[in-house]
């Protein structure tokens, strides 16, 4: 059985991004794209209607492209249990009120039980200074954590 990845709405942005002068969102632009063609098919990938909604956004064109990526990927369930359990990352303040967003792709990931959450937010959700509580949280609400990163940190085996 494929370990199973969450791909949070920075992954179909940065795989469909048009090229860009910054070094560091070029980098990741390239590993985000290394990655689509070489290891995604090692793994089972999942999205949630939240990532639908944000790909929809910004130019119409981009967004297009974003979507056109995602039309074979699986959509889980955004529930009741996932909405108590984003509220509960954002109330016990694991992450603040306007990343409310982001709890929500977590506990999507944490209720359908993915192994790995991939993204290049950084600041909310790939981000060992947080990692640590958002684990907690998980556990305390019965879930298990999946393991948040970015697509560099699965092109190896």
């Amino acid at each position: 059985m494929k370990p199973k990845v969450y791909l949070e709405t920075t992954i179909p942005s940065y795989l469909t991004a048009r090229p860009t002068r910054d070094l560091i969102v070029a980098a990741h632009q390239e590993i985000t794209r290394h990655w689509w063609l070489t290891r995604r098919d090692r793994f089972d990938l999942f999205i949630s209607q939240l990532v639908i909604n944000e790909a929809q956004g910004g130019d119409r064109d981009a967004a297009v492209e974003r979507l056109r990526v995602l039309t074979d990927v699986t959509e889980l369930e955004v529930s009741d249990e996932v909405a108590s359990l984003a509220e509960s990352l954002i109330v016990h303040s694991v992450l603040p009120p306007k990343a409310a967003t982001d709890a929500a792709h977590i506990a999507v990931a944490a209720v359908h039980s993915m192994d790995f959450l991939m993204t290049w937010n950084c600041a909310h959700l790939a981000n060992a200074m947080m990692a640590t509580r958002i684990r907690q949280a998980c556990n305390a609400a019965g879930y298990t954590c999946p393991l948040i990163c970015t697509p560099e940190e699965l092109l190896e085996e």
